[in-house]
């Protein structure tokens, strides 16, 4: 199977991307039920909440852990999970890029919707630096 990221069309999109890359929906699809649930992808907030990205995947029926966990180790995380990377704060605000991780025939890859990277799909693990990680549990 070829797999073929979602990426993002907005400066602030990692979470919508990251959402549809999970649904194996296209960006488009993705934004059209967030807007329509009144989450925009101008909303900063994307990046320092994790109730938008969480209240898309609920609506799509996909369910996934309550809080966040603290990463430990890339062997440590679940199947499937969305991963905070990038944080940094701003007057006195968490933010981060939301990223996918995965595991392919065994393999662990992090599906990376940022516009800027050569390749979406990232397996340069030491450079990311998670800090904690949401479960995304199977259907």
């Amino acid at each position: 199977m070829m797999l073929k990221p979602v990426v993002q069309e907005e400066v602030s999109g990692c979470g919508i991307a990251s959402v549809a890359n999970i649904l194996g929906k296209s960006y488009a699809e993705v934004k059209a039920m967030a807007n329509a649930m009144g989450i925009h992808a101008e909303d900063r907030a994307l990046w320092s909440d994790t109730t938008y990205v969480r209240r898309l995947l609920a609506a799509a029926g996909v369910d996934v852990a309550a809080g966040e966990t603290p990463f430990a180790s890339w062997e440590g995380l679940p199947e499937l999970a969305l991963l905070s990377i990038k944080h940094h704060r701003e007057a006195g605000r968490d933010f981060w890029h939301w990223v996918v991780f995965t595991r392919r025939e065994g393999e662990p890859l992090v599906l990376d919707s940022a516009a800027y990277l050569s390749a979406n799909i990232r397996r340069d693990f030491a450079e990311m630096q998670p800090k904690w990680f949401i479960e995304v549990k199977p259907a």
